[in-house]
């Protein structure tokens, strides 16, 4: 598959078709790595680190935790 560099402000870009983009399970958004080898450009999407429940409450300390609050009566079909 064959697509054309263009110029975008001071920099250049392609378009990636769908079909590669599907295959390579990139998405709008993505982040992805450049790195050059030889004379080819290798584009790499990043893939997103998962953390563990662990990993995200790690620097929790009580006194970080917010007091509860009253937000109101119902006003829907809200199930309390």
């Amino acid at each position: 598959m064959t697509t054309v560099v263009a110029k975008w402000g001071n920099s250049l870009a392609i378009r990636i078709p769908r079909s590669v983009a599907e295959q390579a399970q990139v998405t709008e958004g993505i982040a992805i790595d450049f790195s050059v080898e030889g004379n080819r450009i290798v584009i790499t999407p990043q893939k997103r680190k998962k953390y563990t429940l662990d990993e995200l409450l790690e620097g929790m300390t009580p006194d970080k935790f917010h007091p509860e609050f009253e937000t109101g009566n119902a006003v829907g079909n809200e199930d309390w």
